[in-house]
């Protein structure tokens, strides 16, 4: 027999207290904070307003950017996790932001947007 607990129930618990999701919320905000600087630092590179230095020459500067965006990830993350680890938060509300920040990383990145510059 499956021993079954009421998804409400914290594990290991026993009590009825909902589990706080703001450290998993927070890593979904920071995956949006980083695609979305990924795709401010293209475009700033092809405006030639901030031209990352390359990290490792045979990729070029694309190195640059992706490790400066990789930082700002991380420091979104690790902001937005101080700040809401022990919080019960909105998910569809997170997610939501999440999905418009990447999507707007993703189009920032789009080599035809470029020519609109």
């Amino acid at each position: 027999m499956i021993n079954e607990r009421p998804l409400s129930m914290a594990a290991g618990t026993g009590s009825n207290e909902a589990v706080p999701n703001g450290a998993a919320l927070a890593a979904f905000l920071g995956v949006g904070i980083g695609s979305f600087a990924m795709g401010v630092m293209v475009i700033l590179n092809e405006t030639g307003l901030f031209a990352a230095p390359a990290l490792y020459g045979p990729a070029g500067g694309v190195s640059g950017r992706t490790a400066f965006a990789v930082v700002i990830w991380l420091i979104g993350w690790a902001v937005l996790h101080g700040r809401w680890k022990h919080r019960q938060l909105e998910p569809r509300r997170v997610h939501t932001l999440t999905l418009l920040l990447i999507g707007a990383g993703v189009l920032l990145c789009f080599p035809p947007l470029w020519a609109l510059l």
